[in-house]
């Protein structure tokens, strides 16, 4: 299916239903969080009522985003909306377990992603794997409803964008995802002040685990990994989302073709695995054959310890994909 049609079947919705939910994925990122503010811009600017429903708390360096106080957190949506009548917009996820909510069955389900990963498990589906960021299908969701792209739109979008790309350096960045940029900029979006926030406005918690990861550092040939253990995290005062990025210093190392950090999960033998690839490997394969997912050259998965079975499994999955 296009976008142009894509675009067509999502206005036919939103004019046929007075409120929606908006959600995202467990965990939210910049795409998930810029885009739920985004979209419901849009919707509101369409005349429609938006709740934005996240089953996890903003990550601290998103939220100064405009309009970020709306967003509610909440386990069940029925807490928020009962009304079953009431549809869900879900963004950046392939699934409806990916959101971490309950209460999604039994309403109408509306599905925007971008990743390989993808599945149409919703009565409308837009997929579009070449997209850059699920932000940059939400830009074009705006243009193909004539929507007015104003300055707290515009950051949200930039900003989404500016995550999930890694900086304009992943494989998806293309001549259009500069060109949706420059006019998100002209809009209000203000980069250096993104950028900012995004990049140097950490908590000290976060360094410090990455102090710990780095020195749990291995390599062998192409592949990269490392650790933190619960401990470590309870060692530094950090959370989930100060694990953020640490693979991305992995993947920096010359020579480096794959990297994998492991997170273990609050009081279980369990791992959390965000995998990189610098385009040799398909780490999203990787992923999948774990029952996660993502895109070619950034994926994720859950994987059972203890710790060393862990990363035995992935690295053997990796070193398959060098063959």
């Amino acid at each position: 299916m296009s976008a142009e049609t894509s675009i067509r079947a999502l206005l036919e919705a939103f004019r046929s239903h007075p409120r929606f939910i908006v959600t995202s994925h467990a965990r939210p990122d910049g795409d998930a969080i810029g885009s739920v503010l985004a979209i419901s811009e849009i919707l509101g600017k369409l005349g429609v009522e938006v709740r934005m429903i996240l089953c996890d708390e903003i990550p601290a360096i998103y939220r100064s985003l405009p309009n970020v106080d709306a967003i509610l957190q909440a386990p069940d949506v029925r807490e928020i909306e009962p009304d079953l009548s009431v549809p869900v917009i879900v963004m950046e996820c392939d699934g409806i377990p990916r959101t971490g909510l309950q209460g999604l069955d039994g309403r109408m389900l509306i599905n925007i992603d971008h990743h390989a990963s993808g599945r149409e498990f919703a009565s409308v589906n837009w997929i579009d794997e070449n997209a850059c960021a699920v932000a940059e299908m939400v830009y074009r969701l705006a243009r193909g409803a004539q929507v007015e792209i104003t300055p707290s739109m515009a950051t949200c979008l930039y900003t989404a964008i500016l995550s999930d790309t890694g900086s304009f350096t992943y494989p998806s960045t293309s001549a259009d995802t500069f060109a949706i940029a420059h006019d998100l900029a002209a809009h209000g979006a203000d980069p250096s002040l993104i950028a900012r926030d995004i990049y140097f406005s950490n908590p000290e918690s976060k360094i410090r685990l990455l102090g710990t990861a780095l020195s749990n550092m291995h390599t062998d040939g192409p592949l990269a990994w490392s650790w933190v253990t619960t401990e470590d995290m309870v060692r530094a005062g950090a959370g989930a989302e100060d694990c953020e990025g640490v693979v991305n210093y992995l993947i920096s190392i010359a020579g480096v073709e794959s990297a994998v950090f492991l997170r273990q999960l609050p009081e279980v033998d369990t791992y959390r695995l965000s995998i990189r690839s610098k385009g040799k490997i398909d780490v999203a394969q990787v992923a999948e054959h774990f029952g996660g997912g993502g895109h070619r050259a950034a994926s994720g998965c859950t994987l059972d310890g203890p710790l060393s079975v862990a990363t035995e499994k992935v690295l053997h999955e990796l070193k398959m994909g060098l063959c």
